[in-house]
């Protein structure tokens, strides 16, 4: 029985783990504000799950996804944009876009479906873009039609795709772009894209059926064919008549615009494309190969460009046996093609010439020269010259074989070698633009024609733009320099656009700009800002929306970052948020002095009214002294004992001596028994300062007789003797201190500071003069017992 159990427990597990597991989808974390979804690049092989909701656009380009299951997109219903190129989809369910009504852009290009399926687009009603390029399917749909009525923008083929069937776009109407590619094509029947329309730009990729099958291509170009559609032809090779047969169709549907990208074409094919389609305007991006053929006379050609690569230059062909084509010639553009020069002979047959193209190749000074003419002026219908990217080095040199073209409007030389700038040049007298460009200079000099309207001096070396007046110029570059101001605005009266990005400014003002009288855009980012309270106030209420300015900043705010100081490196400038301490700092400090300077005035004031100087004074006098008499009593202690020398110290004012001599001294001195008075005109020590005297006097006294009248109030040496006596009362002897009034006087009269002393006057009975003589004996008597210090009087 427990085998049997078992059994069927190992049989139930066995069958448990056999069960296949769903496996969890990913998760893709990377949307932002503006409801896009960057999954691209992640590794992924399913359709992820993202972390915002109402997605609108969601990249899922260049993942491992090999299949798109019913419900993968279920949850996308918002979508406007679905990018699945450059995975390895093999398989699509048919319902799976059906809820993507809304989706107006599907990129499935470059996959790997082996057949398209018309029931994915049923329900596309919004789509307007669809890539379909690459995979590997044959044709557009098994017996379907492709049914997009709101479809713009078409890409469609592979090397794989063998038939275009008419119905397969039957859906598809009013298309403006189409791309398809069948190199290998073998069957298309005609009229499959001939319902398309308007057809603005057309690109076919159709190098076999060129060379094996020139009847398809016929058709498909009648169908694709229109006045106005600008046809691209790539990717082939065109060497016989043969292969520019099928041009006949463009021709008579009046195509008048023909690129050719990244083809090969012979010197007989161009002739006979030529002789095919008079006039159509021809660009040749590819490449050329001589065929030495003798060029026919009868047809006008308007527009010629050869550009990339001339192969097999030195053998080609010669245009001087088709003068008659180089005379109606009106605009040449050889680019990129190592062209070093174009013989004089050459450019004299170029009569009607108002545009030159020479950019991208290796002339130099020498060869320009002769390309030129020597500047006798021969073109003299020539508008526009570019030859930029070529090896020139002197602009003095470039001035004089221009300036005799009088029409010469549009300059461009540059990405060349220019190192300098002569003082002065010759230009021709209309000369509008000039584009000096991704050169070297490091200076501008006068040379700079006064009649131009646009200057391009960007990414240069130039420091500085201070020298040359130009009143006509209205657009002015000077990005990628190393400027650290802008111009003076009154050299360019007329300025209405400045570039000055990438270079080394620290800030700007409303000084600056009030100098253009005509600036109404600028771009001035990516600099070196120093973020002072100044330039950010300025820069947020000049554009953050404070106030609405003539000049606007056409550039983003991303590109107006901080770079000192350094907390605020890297910060946005109109997001930096500055104290009020960092933007008035001179006006802080200065108030703060102002507050301290008037607190310290009324701390001053203060002390002043509760006589806290006389105090502190005071107290250093009376430290000082009292160290000095424990000097005096360690030194007594080394043999007699400290004694007090005097009964009383008076204190008196100089004019009150006469009283103080006459009366005072002989009635205390000559008394039974007789009292030995400290007077300061007889006992002072000679040489010693006087407050040394004062304070030794009363500290060898035991008692200090004041003197008291109006005299004694205002004498200063008196308010020193009453100052430490006052101390002395703080020491705690209240008996120290004995009052005269020799004439009536308050307590009020006393200072304030005194505040002991004027207690004492309050509280004790003080001495008065008396001026009856019979009432005399009793104040002498009186004042005998106080000094000898009797009882309160």
């Amino acid at each position: 029985m427990g085998s049997l159990a078992m059994l069927v427990l190992l049989f139930f597990s066995q069958g448990q783990s056999s069960t296949p597991e769903v496996e969890k989808r990913s998760t893709c974390d990377q949307c932002d504000e503006r409801l896009f979804c960057n999954c691209s690049s992640r590794n992924y092989q399913h359709v992820p799950t993202v972390t915002v909701t109402e997605v609108v656009t969601l990249d899922l380009s260049f993942n491992d996804i090999t299949s798109v299951a019913e419900d993968d997109l279920r949850e996308y219903t918002w979508l406007r944009t679905l990018d699945l190129r450059s995975n390895r989809i093999q398989s699509i369910h048919e319902w799976a876009f059906h809820l993507l009504q809304g989706l107006e852009s599907l990129d499935m290009s470059y996959n790997q479906l082996a057949a398209l399926n018309p029931a994915w687009f049923s329900k596309l009603l919004s789509l307007q873009h669809l890539n379909l390029l690459g995979s590997c399917y044959r044709t557009l749909g098994p017996g379907g039609t492709l049914s997009l009525t709101r479809l713009r923008f078409l890409r469609f083929g592979n090397p794989a795709l063998e038939e275009v069937r008419r119905g397969d776009l039957a859906g598809v109407r009013q298309l403006d772009q189409l791309e398809v590619y069948g190199n290998n094509l073998k069957r298309y029947d005609p009229g499959s894209l001939g319902d398309l329309w308007p057809l603005g730009v057309v690109t076919l990729r159709l190098r076999g059926p060129f060379q094996d099958n020139t009847t398809l291509v016929s058709s498909i170009l009648h169908d694709v064919s229109y006045s106005e559609t600008f046809l691209v032809v790539a990717d082939v090779l065109l060497s016989e008549k043969t292969s520019i047969a099928p041009f006949r169709e463009t021709n008579r549907r009046r195509v008048r615009s023909i690129m050719f990208q990244n083809a090969t074409l012979t010197d007989e094919a161009i002739v006979h494309f030529m002789e095919v389609c008079p006039c159509a305007y021809g660009t040749f991006l590819g490449s050329l190969i001589s065929a030495h053929e003798t060029w026919d006379q009868n047809f006008v050609f308007h527009f010629f460009m050869f550009c990339y690569q001339v192969m097999n230059v030195y053998k080609f062909t010669s245009f001087l046996p088709v003068g008659f084509l180089l005379k109606n010639l009106r605009q040449i553009s050889i680019i990129n093609c190592k062209v070093y020069v174009m013989p004089c002979l050459t450019s004299l047959l170029l009569t009607q010439m108002v545009y030159l193209d020479l950019s991208g190749n290796l002339l130099t000074d020498l060869t320009l020269t002769e390309s030129l003419c020597h500047g006798i002026g021969i073109l003299r219908n020539l508008r526009v010259i570019n030859v930029s990217d070529n090896a020139l080095k002197s602009i003095s040199l470039i001035s004089k074989l221009v300036t005799r073209l009088d029409k010469l409007v549009h300059l461009d030389i540059s990405q060349n070698a220019y190192t300098s700038m002569p003082p002065t040049c010759s230009w021709p007298q209309i000369l509008t633009h000039l584009n000096l460009s991704r050169a070297k200079l490091r200076r501008v000099t006068p040379c700079l024609p006064s009649t131009l309207e646009i200057l391009d001096l960007g990414h240069n070396d130039l420091t500085a733009f201070h020298s040359v007046a130009l009143p006509a110029l209205r657009e002015l570059h000077l990005s990628g320099n190393k400027l650290m101001s802008l111009p003076p605005g009154w050299l360019f009266p007329s300025l209405e656009v400045l570039l000055i990005q990438s270079n080394t400014l620290n800030m700007f003002g409303p000084l600056d700009l009030r100098l253009y009288r005509r600036l109404r855009a600028l771009q001035a980012g990516q600099n070196r800002f120093v973020c002072s309270c100044e330039f950010v106030n300025f820069m947020v209420w000049r554009w953050g929306g404070a106030v609405e300015g003539s000049v606007e900043l056409t550039d983003r705010w991303d590109n107006y970052l901080c770079d000192s100081p350094l907390p605020l490196q890297g910060q946005r400038v109109d997001r930096v948020q500055l104290s009020l301490f960092q933007c008035h700092r001179i006006l802080l400090v200065s108030s703060l002095c102002g507050c301290m300077l008037a607190s310290g005035i009324l701390f001053v004031i203060l002390l002043w009214k509760i006589h806290a100087v006389w105090y502190v004074r005071m107290m250093w006098a009376w430290l000082k002294a009292k160290r000095n008499s424990g000097n005096q009593k360690r030194r007594d202690a080394a043999g007699n004992a400290y004694l007090l020398c005097y009964d009383a110290f008076v204190s008196y004012s100089e004019q009150d001596a006469e009283w103080v001599e006459e009366f005072l001294v002989p009635e205390l001195e000559d008394s039974q028994p007789p009292l030995s008075l400290c007077l300061h005109k007889r006992d002072f020590l000679p040489g010693h300062w006087i407050i040394d005297n004062i304070i030794h006097a009363m500290e060898r006294s035991r008692r200090t007789l004041f003197v008291l009248s109006e005299h004694f109030v205002h004498s200063e040496w008196c308010r020193y003797e009453l100052d430490f006596s006052h101390f002395r009362l703080f020491d705690g002897d209240s008996e120290a201190a004995v009052l005269v009034l020799l004439e009536p006087i308050s307590k009020d009269d006393v200072p304030k500071r005194f505040c002991k002393l004027r207690k004492l006057m309050s509280s004790r009975t003080y001495l008065e003069w008396p001026q009856e003589d019979e009432r005399r004996a009793e104040f002498w008597s009186n004042l005998r017992l106080a000094v000898r210090g009797g009882d309160e009087l």
